[in-house]
């Protein structure tokens, strides 16, 4: 977690911050109107950052034990899909190309991931991580890809080409690789709130890399979510009022592989670059692994671009451009220009 991260963390509520969104609550301490909530947090490693799991219930031991299983819930993921795990099934998948008895998990998310990468015309695509392994490499020796080396590595990056069943996944081109990092901690938000609700409880917030906030934190206050200005370090650009909807953001500022982050961890499938307009993309949505999903093809393009996709998805966004300026569904309750 980086430090502007940690500075976050440390102004919340006690929970963990993405690179561009920051949470806390107003009022008092959680309560309800009928019975006193009592609150448990816990901290956990996955996908190589820092995840953040807070949830109530009116008996302290369950709510302990609902953290418990949210953690449990996340961990699977972990152990799933995180590139950070040396025995996980995406890195076992991608050193052989083939991976016999994958988890119901993986096959799930990965047909999520064809779904998505179908209607979005390859905006979104898994098998990038060739193109993005490139840039790091050649960021970390401060260069630039060499062209033969970037059109080796574009010319593996193809959704159609991975064949999933129940039992084998398998890639149809030697050198292909897959990156869940862009769906994964939606997922694990996802089955985390699943594991709390089949505990009856109601009220948490959940920080997997991506959001999720359920009930409220207190009987008078709504969740609230500060969207971080990708080129000011602590300032928050404006605020969102969560509805109860998973929220996921992607950003600029998260990985940059130049100074002037015009080359950065988000790349366009299409053109194995970065997209150009946008810095920052938050989707809400009914689902945490569809918001983070979503959160790549609608940073391709403009604004304007953004919100016709979100639309035709039936999700809400806003986007801060290279400029600074925010543009958000008018079905989102924002607050711009918010301070603490």
């Amino acid at each position: 977690m980086s430090t502007r991260r940690r500075h976050l963390l440390q102004l919340a509520w006690g929970l963990g911050a993405s690179a561009s969104i920051d949470a806390w609550s107003r009022g008092p301490s959680p309560t309800l109107p009928t019975h006193v909530l009592h609150w448990h947090e816990t901290a956990l490693l996955a996908f190589g950052t820092t995840v953040w799991l807070r949830a109530a219930h009116e008996h302290a031991a369950q709510a302990r034990r609902g953290v418990s299983a949210a953690a449990h819930a996340v961990q699977r993921v972990d152990q799933q899909m995180s590139l950070f795990r040396p025995d996980s099934e995406i890195v076992r998948l991608n050193r052989d190309g083939v991976l016999h008895h994958p988890s119901t998990e993986l096959v799930d998310v990965l047909r999520l991931s064809q779904t998505v990468a179908h209607a979005t015309q390859g905006l979104f695509d898994p098998t990038v991580q060739p193109l993005w392994q490139l840039w790091h490499q050649a960021a970390l020796q401060h260069q630039r890809p060499a062209a033969a080396a970037w059109r080796t590595c574009k010319a593996l990056v193809d959704w159609r080409a991975i064949d999933v069943q129940a039992h084998r996944i398998a890639f149809n081109r030697p050198g292909m690789a897959i990156t869940l990092n862009g769906i994964a901690q939606g997922l694990a938000a996802d089955l985390a709130a699943a594991a709390l609700r089949s505990m009856n409880i109601e009220h948490a917030l959940l920080q997997t890399g991506e959001w999720m906030p359920m009930g409220q934190p207190a009987a008078d206050s709504s969740w609230r979510l500060g969207i971080a200005d990708p080129r000011q370090a602590d300032a928050v650009v404006a605020t969102l009022i969560a509805d109860g909807r998973a929220i996921a953001c992607s950003s600029d500022d998260k990985m940059s592989f130049s100074a002037d982050r015009r080359d950065h961890h988000i790349l366009d499938p299409r053109t194995g670059r970065s997209p150009t307009q946008l810095s920052t993309v938050v989707v809400v949505a009914p689902s945490c692994a569809l918001a983070d999903a979503l959160t790549k093809p609608l940073m391709m393009g403009s604004a304007a671009d953004a919100l016709a996709m979100a639309k035709q998805w039936g999700v809400d966004v806003l986007t801060i451009d290279k400029a600074g300026i925010v543009v958000a569904s008018d079905a989102l309750k924002v607050a711009p220009r918010a301070v603490r």
